[in-house]
């Protein structure tokens, strides 16, 4: 099919799919029905239903709502984030020294292993994101400390200038705004260490953790550094330009075998917006 059918409700074509987790039960319900009947699928009447969809409202709650999350990612992601952490300390430590006037070991380390092992495929977490982003962060949080006398208000500066530096970077990073704040009130070693701190540990620490990242995906079969799977694109003609129903993108997701940092119904949604402009584009 050349062409796509653009509904005469143009406005309409991509229905809104807020979060079913925090609907009431009629709420979930009604959800439900308009989901189905925006696919073409004829919904289901919501009477008797009421205490199934409380059951489904309740493990709704403990179900991972990134794309693509299975409980044996979520057991490698442990696995992993135990590994880096550890070799992270120790290598750190044992070139640093395990004196008590150093810190060789940050917290935001913590954070940046959760992306990593987590979710690899995030932006967030790719290499440059963790090194550059924990790095640059933590220089623009000594900077601030030298410079503002005062606490509460060089935290909040400092955070707010490494969100800055990490965007015009293009190391946009989380944990970085802890490396920021650490770089602040991290009490007298992190003061003693000055501008080393960004390097060592902290640059220390994120190179290691991303190094052992790096080395754990290629043994767990993630891709890490994440590159798209190119022989995993389809373009819309070749499906037929179609609806799709909320159990093909789980398949789909199935097939990549990755853990994306979006949730499923986002990913539907933007789908039907893509459907809808690509419809409009071709109209026109």
């Amino acid at each position: 099919m050349d062409h796509l059918q653009v509904p005469k409700n143009a406005h309409a074509a991509a229905p809104q799919t807020p979060d079913r987790r925090f609907l009431s039960v009629q709420g979930a319900c009604r959800f439900q029905a308009l989901w189905k009947n925006s696919l073409g699928r004829k919904g289901q009447s919501c009477k008797g239903d009421a205490p199934s969809i409380r059951a489904k409202q309740v493990r709704s709650i403990f179900i991972p709502i990134m794309a693509g999350a299975s409980l044996s990612d979520r057991l490698i992601a442990c696995l992993g984030g135990t590994a880096g952490i550890a070799l992270t300390a120790l290598v750190t430590q044992s070139a640093m020294g395990a004196s008590a006037a150093w810190v060789w070991l940050v917290a935001p380390m913590g954070a940046s292993a959760v992306l990593i092992f987590a979710v690899p495929a995030s932006p967030l977490a790719q290499p440059w994101s963790v090194i550059g982003g924990n790095v640059v962060s933590a220089l623009v949080g000594v900077g601030v400390a030298l410079i503002v006398p005062w606490p509460a208000i060089a935290s909040g500066i400092a955070v707010g200038g490494a969100i800055l530096a990490m965007s015009l970077l293009r190391c946009l990073h989380p944990p970085g705004g802890a490396a920021a704040l650490t770089a602040v009130i991290g009490g007298p070693a992190v003061v003693s260490a000055g501008w080393l701190f960004p390097l060592f540990p902290v640059g220390l620490n994120a190179v290691i953790l991303t190094a052992t990242g790096i080395l754990y995906h290629s043994i767990s079969k993630h891709s890490y550094p994440h590159r798209p799977d190119r022989h995993a694109t389809i373009s819309m003609r070749d499906s037929d330009d179609q609806p799709f129903h909320p159990d093909d993108l789980d398949s789909a997701l199935a097939d990549l075998g990755e853990t994306f940092d979006i949730s499923p119904e986002d990913l539907g949604q933007l789908f039907n917006r893509v459907r809808y402009h690509a419809a409009k584009r071709r109209k026109v």
